[in-house]
């Protein structure tokens, strides 16, 4: 088919995902009901995927393969998120917007540049002529999307179990993969995102390139404005006190993936490097990182303890040494100095267990 309004279809997904929101906008807006919102952003992304799709009419393997996994994304996260809101009832991030139009017309606005921003990469692609052989970078991209829904899917139902046992009722979810991260959902998105666009690159000339701030734009909205942030600022208020939480906090990570820190091991006096990659970290090694060392390599940024309380004396064990860590002996302890891009830049006791 030919061009409809503009050849890589900018136009046309813009105006069809405002469309799609003001309907929603209106229904929540006279009928106050706002469990439908989450779903019309995830099915919105669906919508474009398919749309831009059918509408070129290229269909070759690339934009097939792009589509389908934006369609398989975004109607596993919508029926999700609608699911659990149907079941929970009233979704508190509406609770000062429900009797102010302004402000939940603001919200809507901004979710509609949400899936036409994120869009981007998938939208491109399906309005492109170029059909490149498939490359290593189209692979690899299906590869990070895969593992990033899975983690997401994987960490949704796990905190969903979680807070529909009545015996978890109070708590905070730090099962499953919630144990090895404060937000595995959302870095599962981000990195399935970022997969997407990876598998778009052999198709992307010239000033098609700035799809790549549809990846961007999430990872800022998620790190520092709509995601994260809420969720640590609420679950600080309400168990803050809680020195087990205040443990959880300190020692479980907030990135699921990423961040690999260079080590060089002195052993007899003889360096020995090795690279660490901080997943493996258990968490009392983890919890005892310094602070610009968690906020320069694994995201832990101060905003996302601005609402924690501050502690009292004997609230949190933050004192603890490298030697403190139970299960290793004096004769296992050995001097770790951390190198990060060659620099040596901190030195600390880190109890390790040798392997021979």
């Amino acid at each position: 088919m030919g061009t409809v309004i503009d050849s890589h279809f900018l136009a046309l997904t813009a105006i069809v995902t405002v469309g799609y929101q003001l309907v929603f906008f209106v229904v929540t807006a006279l009928l106050k009901f706002d469990k439908v919102t989450d779903f019309a952003g995830s099915t919105n992304f669906v919508i474009l995927a398919v749309l831009t799709l059918v509408v070129k009419g290229s269909w070759n393997f690339r934009q097939v393969v792009l589509s389908m996994l934006v369609v398989i994304w975004g109607l596993r996260l919508g029926l999700f998120l609608l699911m659990r809101i149907l079941r929970w009832g009233e979704d508190r991030r509406f609770d000062e917007m429900r009797e102010n139009l302004g402000k939940l017309a603001v919200f809507w606005i901004f979710q509609a540049v949400w899936v036409w921003t994120v869009s981007l990469p998938v939208t491109v692609v399906n309005a492109s002529d170029r059909d490149p052989s498939l490359q290593a970078v189209d692979i690899i991209g299906w590869i990070m999307w895969s593992l990033g829904i899975l983690a997401e899917a994987t960490s949704d139902q796990q905190k969903l179990t979680f807070k529909n046992s009545p015996e978890n009722r109070g708590t905070w979810c730090n099962v499953g993969l919630w144990k090895y991260s404060r937000h595995p959902n959302y870095f599962g998105e981000i990195f399935l995102w970022w997969g997407i666009f990876v598998a778009a690159t052999p198709v992307l000339e010239g000033a098609e390139w700035l799809v790549i701030f549809g990846p961007i734009f999430l990872t800022l909205l998620l790190l520092f404005v709509s995601g994260i942030p809420l969720l640590e600022e609420s679950a600080d208020k309400k168990y803050g006190n809680v020195s087990a939480y205040r443990h959880y906090k300190r020692t479980t990570r907030l990135a699921l993936f990423f961040s690999f820190v260079h080590i060089d091991v002195l052993e007899d006096e003889t360096p020995k490097s090795c690279l660490l990659h901080l997943i493996f970290l258990p968490p009392a090694l983890y919890g005892n990182l310094p602070s610009w060392l968690k906020s320069t390599l694994l995201f832990e940024f101060p905003l996302y303890s601005r609402s924690l309380p501050k502690k009292t004396g004997s609230q949190d064990n933050n004192a603890k040494s490298w030697q403190t860590v139970p299960g290793y002996t004096a004769a296992e302890k050995e001097s770790f100095t951390i190198q990060i891009s060659g620099h040596h830049v901190a030195m600390f006791q880190l109890s390790v267990r040798r392997h021979h």
